[in-house]
């Protein structure tokens, strides 16, 4: 084959196993031979719409079939796959549709209005529309040349500055990166994978979805989790391998049923997205399951440092040891390396590292070193084993329930509200969520506002989940000799 990406993995497949089950989604079944044959048909509808070599196909919905089949159309054409959160707000969306320069919409029936048509060129509705283009394609191969070095999609990630950066994976990033996971996990062709976690977050696509499909596995895909459902799930569909960020994973133990739950075909559970509190795993290692965990990010694709299951109970509360193919280092300041035992700036280098930001030259050469150490901004101690606990992170970033929330993009919205004159947003703990926001107000002399005003204020501004649980007005914010706010100061004061 001459395509060498993500997208020449259905055709691989289908040769290998094509009747075997790659697929299933509310109650119904798809092998990879139907999988690679509705993923060649969309690369045509795709090719009809003008899509070319290059160009951006976005997808917003939830877990669903065509998300993967979008993924290996564009692959085939070797275009760039731009998966959506689907939880952003409109003018969200909108700013990464425009900033990519996507061509093709691929959405949700749900998701029809959620945008303005003129967003993109062409938007296809996922339903009568989508089915009535698949069955009038033809059926044949392609055969695009891709190189494992081109772009195979773009994930957009807030940025400090408040607006999303695209960081681009090659399909090499995403390739290595199941090497990555398959040589820490056993794997096989017979695994049964429960996809509740969102595939448009790289946890779930590069550490569940695309690993399972390279070894010919079976994905059980769920458009939205629900805990009670998702423990029906693993005893019907006999699910041997699932992923999900901490509080998924608390909220199946809360269920009624779970001392009685039948999880006895799970072999692996994997945890990420957010530090990891021993209340979690516990509950999972009593019933007999082996819970790992593991720390990562958008920028490689994800997986970066990995606790294996035989360092899980031993090494409790770490976050592992770098991935076999990547490598990690833990530096001062001043570029030296930590010692054990002293916190360091996590450093990461490897081929699952992405490319760049989309069009961000200055902000990719301000993490990506000529040398390939990519800059994660997130502060770790490493033990004298050489494993490693996430500390602080640099970037003030806010992990609530796996999402990421950056401060800056959150106080850009709060300032657009007449009444705050300056403001602060921190992370506080939350039992529920591991942390959540906090927004730390100055209002403007003489205005008087209620918290819950402020809040409503954001919604539709701001996705959902972004917006702060709580609101401390204060007199003054703490400053530097340079102007800038003491995050730490606040942090101190008010959580």
């Amino acid at each position: 084959m001459r395509n060498q990406g993500v997208g020449s993995w259905t055709a691989r497949r289908a040769r290998m196993s094509p009747d075997r089950i790659a697929v299933v989604h509310d109650d119904r079944e798809w092998t990879y031979r139907q999988l690679h044959d509705r993923a060649t048909r969309l690369a045509h509808v795709l090719a009809g719409l003008g899509v070319r070599h290059g160009d951006r196909v976005a997808y917003l919905g939830p877990n669903h079939p065509a998300f993967l089949e979008t993924m290996f159309a564009t692959g085939q054409l070797g275009a760039v796959f731009l998966p959506l959160n689907w939880r952003l707000a409109a003018p969200e969306l909108a700013y990464i549709l425009a900033d990519s320069g996507a061509e093709v919409l691929i959405r949700a029936a749900e998701h029809e209005f959620t945008l303005d048509a003129t967003v993109v060129r062409t938007a296809v509705t996922v339903g009568e529309e989508y089915e009535a283009l698949l069955d009038g394609a033809p059926p044949g191969p392609l055969d695009e040349p891709v190189d494992p070095d081109e772009t195979c999609m773009i994930l957009y990630t807030s940025g400090t500055t408040g607006r999303p950066k695209g960081a681009m994976l090659t399909h090499a990033n995403l390739t290595w990166n199941c090497v990555n996971l398959l040589l820490d996990l056993d794997l096989t062709s017979d695994e049964v994978t429960l996809v509740a976690a969102p595939m448009f977050h790289v946890a779930a696509l590069g550490q569940t979805v695309l690993p399972t499909l390279l070894k010919g596995g079976r994905l059980v895909l769920v458009s939205a989790f629900d805990p009670q459902r998702a423990l029906e799930d693993i005893a019907r569909h006999r699910v041997t391998f699932l992923f999900g960020v901490p509080t998924m994973f608390l909220a199946m133990t809360r269920v009624p049923g779970w001392a009685t739950a039948d999880l006895s075909s799970v072999r692996s559970a994997i945890c990420g997205g957010a530090p990891v509190p021993e209340a979690v795993i516990t509950p999972y290692q009593e019933r007999g399951v082996a819970f790992m965990q593991g720390y990562g990010l958008t920028e490689a694709a994800p997986g970066v440092l990995f606790l294996r299951r035989d360092d899980s109970v031993r090494k409790a509360g770490s976050a592992g040891t770098a991935a076999f193919f990547t490598d990690v280092r833990l530096v001062r300041p001043d570029g030296t390396d930590s010692a054990p035992g002293e916190p360091g700036e996590i450093l990461v280098r490897g081929p699952n590292v992405m490319a760049g930001y989309w069009h961000r030259p200055e902000d990719t050469t301000a993490v990506l070193s000529a040398d390939g150490w990519l800059r994660t901004g997130d502060i770790g101690v490493a033990d004298d084993d050489g494993f490693v606990s996430i500390r602080d992170r640099t970037k003030d970033l806010i992990i609530s329930g796996g999402e990421n929330i950056y401060p800056a993009e959150v106080e850009e919205a709060l300032y657009q509200h007449p009444a705050v004159a300056e403001c602060g947003v921190i992370g506080v703990p939350d039992e529920t969520w591991g942390e959540v926001g906090r927004a730390v107000v100055v209002l403007r002399h003489d205005v008087t506002v209620q918290p819950d005003e402020l809040l409503t204020f954001l919604t539709g501004r701001i996705a959902k989940f972004k917006i702060p649980k709580s609101v401390v007005f204060t007199d003054s914010m703490p400053r530097t000799a340079t102007g800038k706010i003491i995050k730490k100061q606040l942090r101190s004061q008010f959580t």
